[in-house]
C-alpha cells in the first residue's frame, strides 16, 4: 500500500507559513508586522479557510494592533500567496493571536518564582 506521507491540506499550510513569514520578513513595509511571527496554519477540511496563527514579541498587548496590520494587508498578502500556491481557490485568510507563548512565559515566571533564591546546596563533599 503507498501512502501519501503529508495529506494535501498540510502541504497547503505548510506552504502558506513559509510564504508569509518569508513575505513578513521581506516585503510587508507595515510597522504594526514588524514584530509578528506565523507561528502554524491550520486550513480547513475543504481548503477553503487558512487559519493563520501568529505571535508577538511583546506579547498579548500588542496583538490588537497586529492583528490591524494584518487586516490592512489581506488584499496584498492574499495576492502574493495565491502566485506561489497555484491553488484553483485562493483560501480565505483568519489571522488569530496564538497564545501559546504568552501561557508559557507565565508558566515559567511561576516556576521561577517557587524556585527558592538562596537554596542550599544538598551535595555531599568528601573531605
Amino acid at each position: 500500500m503507498n501512502m501519501k506521507p503529508f495529506s494535501r491540506s498540510e502541504r497547503v499550510s505548510g506552504t502558506i507559513q513559509k510564504v508569509l513569514s518569508d513575505l513578513l520578513r521581506k516585503g510587508v513595509s507595515d510597522p504594526r508586522l514588524e514584530n509578528a511571527t506565523i507561528t502554524g496554519v491550520k486550513m480547513g477540511s475543504d481548503l477553503k479557510t487558512a487559519y493563520v496563527y501568529y505571535s508577538t514579541y511583546l506579547g498579548e498587548k500588542e496583538s490588537d494592533v497586529t492583528a490591524e496590520g494584518f487586516k490592512s494587508a489581506k488584499g496584498y498578502v492574499k495576492r502574493h500567496l495565491a502566485g506561489k500556491l497555484g491553488l484553483r481557490y485562493m483560501p480565505e485568510l483568519k489571522f488569530i493571536y496564538d497564545t501559546s507563548f504568552d501561557y508559557g512565559m507565565k508558566i515559567e515566571k511561576l516556576l521561577k518564582s517557587v524556585t527558592p533564591e538562596n537554596e542550599t546546596d544538598h551535595s555531599t563533599t568528601e573531605e
